[in-house]
């Protein structure tokens, strides 16, 4: 597990940036400024929430992530930053024990397993065997084949072993596809497909992993309408809301999210335009799901769940999971604000967001507050002539849950708004629940059990892509290799960072190689050579540990006391050893023992037995070259979208400075040369 990635995922970069800069606002997708670093009169500082990186285009044309403005605001090195972020994220700095090691890598592999299953199922989707579940989905459903293919929706065949021989092909073992759930082993032992006919639903980690799937019937005949995966090592529907993943950035934007309760919801909001909607999977909302979106994204949840009386049920016990989850929240760091959404005419969200996709965001903005659902749905059946001992029970079910307010006015206003309507005095509804508070905290004093520990935070993933899985000797073909896998972008490009980096470490002076290609193709141009083809550098890589690393080895190759591996050895921070060592060896298994004693002399020990090998047929220097091409090919579109926006940005404001625009599009038209270059080169 990255310590890195942990923190990053616990400190949003936009919220940390803008203590230092007070002037960060929100321009489109991304959040500008004057850059901290140098003085402008015009912001040319960017930050992007959904890459969750800084870079400034003007004077200091630098950039990075959460660690490295915070080392250059603070003066800190690498250390320093990890030290100071890991307190503030409540990150322990420790490393991995064995058993957490094996247990993480057995993880990997069941998530390949099931990514590797959502690719067939995708392309079944889209071949004859799956044009009915296609036509269902774009007529029916009225979905969009842009939508179809961002949410990866696939179709199970109806066989009995079409997931098996699939998967079975690959290499993978029954045993391995049913621990996952996608197959099952009755009682003589036979083991078949548990989804068949049916429309599948990739359910990603609030990472973007596939962990399961469900499954939506297609036949009549189907008892079921949707099964979803059984818990197992990586799926646990209690810890998981489905579309997190592409929801994280306009939840965070707006501040707001809207809980559902099916896939579809989610999806025909997206399509709509509302990314800030997921869906908790059928069940009640759980405290390890109300912690993943608050306070981490957003301070107000709505529920909008379905309009009849098992969705009415349901908010009714997400309500009472949140009221316990508060209760127990004794440091305040949810102070969430509950709005339940009832959707016209008793209708689905889904059905809504088709038929009036404009009326969702003022049904979302009038979400009816938590008192006011509660005492209309538990006193709906109360009769006109109930009972004293009836109304006083009634009130003393529903005090609870009012009582989750932290605030005393709304509290007070709840309590009246109940007691007018059991009609009851209002002080002795107000007795009542001060005798419940003080039970409360007799029964609380009483228990015997220490207390349990806190939830413990969602779990992250450290592990990239195998190199090989897209493995080609131009841009071209890992472009195709990576669609044809269906490997995410964001897990490719880690793996280029790690192999190019580990190709360095492991032979030093290819890096004067390296840098001549970047010369040559610079040429006589010497802004292209101060600039887009400047010499690889830590800004090349987007992964905190591995900028670091680079930083170490462009210092080792600086100094001329020892060689670059013993310079290595010598100072690299503890926290990055780790790190180092499976980059450093083809079995990160081997080093792990190793490194419990005297790193320095183990790695040493680690470098005279030589880990230099390359694979057969391939010039494993040439290949370098191209990937930091590959590498540095990224990196400038990435510069170049943002300054393409700032550059439009500048354009409708008709106070900009007239300088800074000329000096973006010259940026640009720079960019677009040196891309040109690198396409040429590599090709």
């Amino acid at each position: 597990m990255s310590v890195t990635d942990e923190i990053k995922s616990r400190i949003d970069i936009v919220s940390y940036v803008q203590r230092y800069v007070p002037g960060l606002k929100k321009a489109g997708r991304n959040h500008k400024a004057c850059c901290p670093f140098h003085n402008e009169k015009t912001p040319s500082f960017v930050v992007n929430p959904a890459r969750q990186s800084w870079h400034c285009f003007g004077a200091c044309a630098e950039g990075g992530d959460l660690f490295t403005f915070a080392q250059k605001m603070h003066g800190w090195d690498f250390k320093e930053a990890l030290r100071e972020l890991a307190h503030e994220a409540g990150v322990q700095l420790k490393a991995q024990t064995p058993e957490q090691k094996s247990r993480s890598d057995r993880q990997d592999v069941l998530r390949g397993i099931v990514a590797s299953a959502a690719e067939f199922y995708q392309r079944a989707l889209h071949r004859e065997m799956g044009s009915g579940a296609l036509v269902y989905l774009r007529e029916k459903r009225g979905l969009k084949d842009e939508t179809i293919d961002e949410f990866q929706l696939g179709y199970a065949p109806d066989s009995w072993d079409f997931i098996l021989r699939s998967l079975r092909q690959l290499g993978h073992s029954d045993d391995d596809i049913v621990e996952v759930g996608l197959a099952v082993r009755n009682e003589s032992g036979r083991v078949y497909d548990r989804f068949r006919n049916r429309l599948m639903f990739p359910i990603r980690d609030d990472r973007g992993r596939i962990v399961g799937f469900g499954g939506r019937a297609l036949g009549a005949e189907e008892t079921a309408k949707y099964i979803n995966s059984p818990q197992s090592a990586i799926f646990d529907k209690s810890r998981l809301l489905y579309g997190l993943d592409l929801g994280k950035s306009a939840i965070r934007e707006r501040g707001t999210v809207v809980i559902v309760e099916g896939y579809m919801d989610v999806i025909q909001a997206h399509q709509v335009g509302y990314a800030n909607v997921v869906a908790q999977m059928g069940t009640a909302m759980t405290e390890p799901q109300l912690r993943l979106v608050s306070p981490r994204f957003a301070r107000r949840i709505v529920l909008a769940l379905d309009a009849d009386d098992a969705g009415q049920n349901a908010a009714r016990r997400s309500l009472e999971v949140a009221r316990e989850a508060l209760e127990r929240d004794y440091a305040g760091k949810l102070a969430i604000d509950i709005g339940i959404l009832r959707v016209p005419a008793g209708k689905d969200p889904d059905d809504y967001l088709r038929e009036s996709p404009q009326g969702w965001a003022p049904l979302v903005d009038q979400a009816q507050g938590v008192a006011d659902f509660v005492i209309d749905m538990e006193t709906a059946s109360l009769p006109a002539d109930a009972s004293v001992p009836a109304r006083q029970a009634l009130a003393m079910s529903i005090l609870p849950i009012l009582q989750a307010s932290e605030n005393n006015v709304y509290r007070q206003e709840n309590v009246q708004k109940l007691a007018r309507r059991l009609r009851i005095n209002e002080r002795e509804m107000l007795a009542w629940m001060q005798e419940q508070q003080r039970d409360h905290g007799r029964r609380t004093r009483r228990a015997a059990e220490p207390q349990q520990p806190p939830e413990p935070p969602p779990e992250y993933w450290d592990n990239e892509y195998a190199l090989e899985s897209a493995d080609a000797s131009d841009l071209g073909e890992t472009s195709t290799a990576a669609d044809d896998a269906g490997i995410p972008a964001r897990s490719l490009k880690r793996a280029i960072e790690a192999y190019c980096l580990s190709v360095l470490l492991k032979e030093p002076n290819w890096l004067y190689q390296v840098n001549r290609k970047l010369r040559e193709l610079a040429g006589d141009d010497e802004a292209l050579l101060a600039g887009p083809l400047r010499e690889l550098c830590a800004d090349d890589f987007t992964q905190s540990n591995y900028r670091a690393l680079m930083v170490y080895l462009q210092d080792s190759m600086a100094q001329d006391d020892m060689e670059p591996l013993e310079y290595l050895a010598s100072v690299v921070d503890e926290d990055l050893r780790p790190e180092l060592s499976a980059l450093l060896v083809d079995e990160p298994e081997t080093i792990a023992e190793r490194i419990r004693g005297n790193f320095r002399v183990d790695l040493n020990d680690i470098f005279r037995r030589g880990v230099r090998r390359g694979r057969p047929g391939v010039n494993a220097r040439e290949e370098l070259v191209c990937r930091v091409l590959q590498l540095r090919l990224e990196r400038l579109e990435n510069e170049r979208v943002e300054m393409q926006y700032l550059h439009e940005e500048a354009q409708a404001e008709s106070l900009a400075d007239d300088n800074q625009r000329a000096r973006i599009a010259e940026k640009i038209m720079l960019s677009m040369r040196a891309k040109a270059r690198i396409n040429l080169a590599v090709s």
